[in-house]
C-alpha cells in the first residue's frame, strides 16, 4: 500500500509539473529604467510629429521614459563622437542603436560604417548598457535588404538585434512618409517590433 501511495503521489506531482509547464505566462519585457534611443532621422522621427517617433511609442508600450537622441542627417562617424557624452549624461540601462542610413545614402564605405557601428555598440557596453541594434536596409538601392554588417556586429558582441522591421516598413507605402522614412504608423510598427525583441532578449 505504501508503494502504491508513493506512486500515486509521484504521478500527481508529475501532472502538476506538466500543467505548470504549459501554463507558463508570457515573458514580460525586461524592465529597463532608463533607455537611450540613439541614431539619426529614423530615431528622431522625421516625417511625423515628435509624439509619433518610435521612442515616443516605445515609451508608452514599456511604461518608462525612452530618451530620443536622434539627429537628422547624422553620419555614423559623427555618432561615434556624440555618443560618449550622452552615455555619461544619462547612464542608460539600454541603448537602442539605429544608425547608418546617411552613410548608406551618401555611399560611404560600408567597412567604415561597420567599424563605426561597432564602436558605438562597444562604447555603450563599456558604459554598462545593454544594446539593441536595429538593422538598416540598403536605402541607396531601394532593394530593402538589410545590410549584413548589422548581423555581424550583433553576433560579434552578443547584442540584441531587430533586423527586419525597417525593411518591412519601407516596402509598404502606407507606412512611409517618403521613400526612406516611416510615417506615424510606421514608427508605431517599429516600436512594436522592438518591444517584441525586449520580450525575448
Amino acid at each position: 500500500m505504501e508503494k502504491i501511495a508513493l506512486s500515486v503521489m509521484a504521478a500527481l506531482l508529475l501532472l502538476v509539473f506538466i500543467q505548470k509547464w504549459y501554463d507558463v505566462p508570457a515573458k514580460e519585457p525586461q524592465m529597463y529604467q532608463k533607455i537611450l534611443a540613439f541614431g539619426d532621422s529614423l530615431t528622431f522621427g522625421y516625417g511625423a510629429e515628435a509624439s509619433q517617433s518610435y521612442p515616443a511609442y516605445l515609451s508608452k508600450l514599456l511604461g518608462v521614459d525612452v530618451i530620443n537622441e536622434g539627429v537628422n542627417g547624422e553620419l555614423s562617424r559623427e555618432g561615434v563622437a556624440r555618443l560618449p557624452l550622452l552615455l555619461e549624461q544619462y547612464r542608460p540601462d539600454l541603448v537602442i542603436l539605429c544608425h547608418g542610413g546617411n552613410d548608406i545614402l551618401q555611399k560611404k564605405s560600408l567597412e567604415q560604417l561597420q567599424r563605426n557601428v561597432e564602436k558605438m555598440a562597444v562604447l555603450a557596453q563599456q558604459s554598462g548598457s545593454d544594446v539593441l541594434l536595429v538593422g538598416v536596409p540598403d536605402l541607396s538601392l531601394f532593394g530593402l535588404d538589410v545590410l549584413p554588417l548589422y548581423e555581424r556586429v550583433a553576433d560579434r558582441h552578443g547584442l540584441m538585434i531587430e533586423s527586419d522591421v525597417l525593411a518591412e516598413i519601407l516596402s509598404d507605402t502606407t507606412l512611409k512618409s517618403d521613400s526612406i522614412h516611416p510615417n506615424a504608423s510606421g514608427y508605431a510598427a517599429m516600436a512594436q517590433a522592438l518591444y517584441k525583441v525586449l520580450q525575448n532578449p
